[in-house]
């Protein structure tokens, strides 16, 4: 179906929506840089991705009610089988990702679920605590003085990240219930699920004011004469980034006063599996799980593990270690079986160097894209990816909270039962989240924290007044 619509030529056309209306010149051409493809963008007006300090975003005064009911009938109309949006990005982003069709498809299939009620309202409670804050100044008594306080929208830059198709729509609820203003740049490595979003907002609601609220364009990363005169704080309050490490290291040369980094920077996440693995259910479910955990997303993203930590035997965690690579070579919903990504040359390298380490190291399964394992007493000292993971033997679970940092954002366990064991440990270690085995990539959204903080909250520009005393 999505090869389908794809052109014959080997140009992309990339439109930008620039305050809710749709531009689609092809007059700027880049070469992207995740495959090679050209690709054609309308050009840049500075002017048109500010909104101007002296006027009040579309949204700021619009009533949250009104938002999330907007919000609930473009989630209806995010219907993959009846939206061209969604469908021309799921096919034209197969040029610039490599997730492929079948996972690109079911993520974009899923993107209704962000817009549901019951997730945008429990985003907005959670993050804010009380709505009479977002809907205007709310009066409250504090140290027995009368002060009026206000959740104020902000005008914010979002950097987006491309190795998952969640991030834009993510950003776009988030934003819509800030009232802000928000300038989506869009990544090289998909240039098109955050135009299909807003583009479905203004078949919806041409003239809404969320729709006004949001523009999305592409440049190139570390462009100057776009970004130095943009990011300024007489523009936005804030920068938020996604991404890799030379991402927000780029982004945040541009902190200054009055303008705030907000950075969801490169994490990674890990197992805990305890000895009850091989006591009860069949290996191969336990296995099945922390497939699930691994290889979503090509293990792309900060919420796939990368490292495993197991208690029992050799014996018993090569068993285990068998039983991974055959369910890491079965498809899930967001991940490739078989025909997965490979780990990267310099690492296949390093593998070589470890197989002839053996019993130290043992490897399992080959750099064929079905997974493969390293098995060892300490953990490797480079990122596994490709679908590559190392298992690293612990006495206890307990023993494994020395390798956590802050950079650790979920961690899976083993029976969910010993989370109450360690959570304290690993969130004292700079873990973000924890939960049951196999369930890292299928969480739910709104109402939760991400990465240590409640992004609403931190989007908005808070402000205080003192009563005025009669």
């Amino acid at each position: 179906m999505l090869h389908e619509i794809i052109a014959d030529n080997d140009r992309l056309l990339v439109p930008h929506v620039i305050k809710g209306v749709v531009q689609l010149d092809a007059a700027v051409e880049h070469r992207s840089r995740a495959s090679g493809s050209t690709v054609m963008t309308p050009s840049i007006d500075l002017d048109s991705l500010i909104w101007q300090r002296s006027q009040p975003g579309p949204a700021f005064d619009t009533q949250l009610a009104e938002i999330v009911d907007f919000l609930v009938e473009v989630g209806k109309a995010l219907d993959f089988d009846r939206n061209i949006h969604l469908q021309e990005a799921a096919a034209y982003n197969l040029r610039c990702n490599s997730l492929g069709a079948r996972i690109l498809e079911n993520c974009y299939r899923d993107i209704a679920w962000f817009f549901t009620r019951d997730a945008v309202e429990a985003e907005a409670e959670q993050s804010l605590g009380s709505l009479d804050l977002l809907d205007g100044w709310a009066r409250r008594d504090i140290q027995g003085t009368a002060f009026d306080i206000r959740a104020f929208p902000p005008r914010m830059v979002h950097i987006l990240a491309g190795n998952a198709p969640i991030v834009p729509p993510v950003t776009i609820v988030r934003g819509a219930i800030s009232k802000g203003v928000h300038l989506l740049k869009m990544p090289s490595n998909d240039m098109f699920t955050a135009t299909a979003l807003l583009r479905t907002m203004a078949d919806v609601g041409p003239n809404h004011p969320v729709t006004r609220s949001f523009s999305a364009a592409y440049w190139r990363g570390g462009d100057a004469s776009i970004e130095n005169h943009i990011l300024r704080s007489q523009y936005f309050d804030k920068l938020a980034v996604w991404g890799g490490e030379a991402a927000v290291r780029h982004a945040m040369q541009y902190a200054a006063p009055g303008f705030e980094i907000m950075s969801f920077d490169p994490k990674v996440s890990i197992s805990l599996i305890g000895r009850e693995a091989f006591d009860g259910v069949p290996l191969a479910t336990v296995a099945e799980r922390s497939a699930a955990d691994i290889i979503a997303f090509n293990q792309d993203a900060c919420s796939c593990a990368r490292f495993q930590f197991i208690e029992g035997s050799d014996d018993q965690v090569d068993r285990y270690c068998e039983a991974l690579v055959e369910a890491m070579g079965q498809d899930i919903r967001y991940g490739a079986g078989s025909d997965g990504p490979l780990p990267p040359a310099m690492l296949i390298k390093e593998l070589n160097m470890l197989g002839n380490l053996e019993p130290i190291y043992r490897l399992f399964g080959r750099p064929d894209g079905r997974g493969m394992v390293i098995r060892s007493s300490e953990p490797v000292s480079f990122n596994p990816g490709g679908k590559l993971v190392n298992v690293v033997t612990v006495d206890r679970l307990a023993d494994a909270i020395q390798h956590v940092t802050v950079a650790t954002q979920s961690v899976g366990v083993y029976p969910p039962s010993r989370i109450a064991e360690v959570r304290d440990g690993l969130a004292s270690a700079g873990a973000q989240r924890i939960v049951g085995l196999g369930n890292i990539n299928t969480g739910k959204f709104g109402g939760l924290p991400h990465d240590g903080g409640w992004p609403v909250h931190k989007m908005m520009h808070w402000v205080v007044t003192e009563a005025a005393k009669d």
